[in-house]
């Protein structure tokens, strides 16, 4: 085990696990989102379009794999993770082919298990790098990878379509070609990733595999303000996958479908604020301020997204601006989740257990509610355009997430300081 690692040293590491994190989840998100692309104008089964019932049918795949993987991520050791990694991928890739070749409506069981595959990739290349007093700039830059992903992803994919003449059909399983060679290497680099040093473990705690009692002896102690985590994080859930699945509708709805660098434009300005806001939290080393930081960060966003929605839904903001807005706002308080809330929860409480438990907890119950929602948006009535629908729910679901934000906060404030009297008397 590494000792005695110097500042720059550190944060140069830091750099480059943050590099190659961001660019293995770009990657793994070009077998994931291009497919949402594609349209398929006019071609229904059951009364809703193809296109719907695609995303649907990943999303289920998806959420079954949360359900799954707070056994399998969270108990994990750490030799052989690449094998099962390059496995999973290359099963996801597989579907994408059969995607073309299967008539339809049977591509819908090829996203079912394209869904279920890449659900486990975050909980992997997440536990390369948690535990280490740089992770927060490193689980930073990887949150914010899947904001540029979808945009990026989503770029190539109208490339291919528009430029290239690729049909429909093909478009995803080319597109995940385009990202099969530099996620090879990353997986690569990733494995060859140096572990937590010894000041790391003694700062932020050592993450080791988790038992069935370790599990329930967490949910049993924080059970309450879980709770409440877990209402607000399904809702963030929801309104983040519904804006990722259809935001190529939405453009066209706003009149910008011929534009296939609007998606990248505009999701890149959202990475690159979202990821310097997260980075300076690496330079609060105590882990209980930064805990409540970022839950005043989630706050805030929960406002921006919220305050957007009513102000476009009123016609009093444009199109543009309101998309540009909700994505900030909404980054703002989704990521914080997925790369340092259960971090620095972790540490502060010094909590048995590792973020991959607490995040596919709250996953699982998250994708559940987001495909309760475009289900819920089907039954409305599949002409219903989804700008409307979706700028509605996101003032609904702010409103409601700011409640339970807050109540997070004082609960596990009160949670902290009650630890503090017992250790200290």
């Amino acid at each position: 085990m590494q000792t005695g690692k110097t500042k720059s040293a550190r944060y140069v590491q830091a750099l480059y696990l943050a590099a190659i994190s961001f660019l293995a989840y770009v990657s793994v998100y070009g077998f994931r989102k291009p497919f949402t692309v594609a349209e398929f104008t006019g071609v229904k089964y059951w009364g809703i379009s193809y296109q719907t019932l695609l995303i649907i049918s990943q999303v289920i795949g998806y959420m079954l794999s949360k359900f799954y993987g707070i056994v399998l991520i969270s108990s994990m050791k750490k030799t052989g993770r690449w094998k099962l990694f390059a496995g999973l991928i290359s099963v996801a890739w597989a579907c994408l082919f059969l995607l073309a070749i299967v008539p339809q409506p049977w591509g819908m069981l090829c996203m079912l298990v394209n869904g279920y595959m890449l659900g486990f990739m975050w909980g992997f290349v997440f536990s390369y790098i948690e535990g280490r007093r740089t992770t927060d700039l490193i689980a930073s830059a990887l949150a914010v990878s899947f904001i540029f992903a979808g945009g990026f992803t989503r770029s190539v994919a109208k490339w291919l379509l528009i430029d290239l003449h690729v049909s429909q059909q093909w478009m995803p399983f080319l597109a995940g070609a385009f990202f099969v060679p530099p996620l090879a290497l990353l997986i690569y680099l990733l494995e060859r990733a140096p572990l937590p040093d010894e000041e790391d473990i003694a700062d932020r705690s050592e993450r080791l595999p988790m038992t069935k009692d370790d599990r329930r002896n967490l949910i049993k102690t924080y059970g309450a303000g879980l709770i409440f985590i877990l209402v607000t994080y399904v809702l963030l859930t929801i309104i983040r996958d519904v804006r990722d699945s259809f935001m190529s509708n939405m453009w066209g709805e706003l009149g910008h479908s011929g534009d296939y660098a609007i998606f990248t434009r505009t999701e890149t300005i959202t990475s690159v604020t979202v990821l310097a806001m997260l980075c300076l939290m690496m330079f609060i080393r105590d882990n209980m301020r930064a805990f409540r930081l970022t839950h005043i960060l989630i706050l805030a966003g929960l406002l921006i997204a919220g305050i957007s929605s009513y102000l476009f839904r009123n016609g009093q903001l444009g199109g543009v601006a309101w998309m540009q807005l909700t994505s900030l706002g909404l980054y703002m308080s989704y990521i914080p989740y997925n790369c340092i809330f259960f971090e620095r929860m972790i540490a502060a409480l010094r909590l048995k257990g590792n973020v991959g438990f607490l995040i596919y907890l709250v996953d699982a119950f998250g994708y559940m509610g987001s495909l309760t929602v475009m289900l819920t948006k089907e039954g409305l009535g599949s002409g219903m355009k989804w700008t409307p629908f979706y700028s509605g729910a996101v003032v609904l679901f702010s409103l409601i997430g700011v409640g339970g934000i807050l109540f997070s906060y004082f609960y596990f404030d009160r949670k902290y300081r009650s630890a503090q009297v017992s250790v200290h008397g």
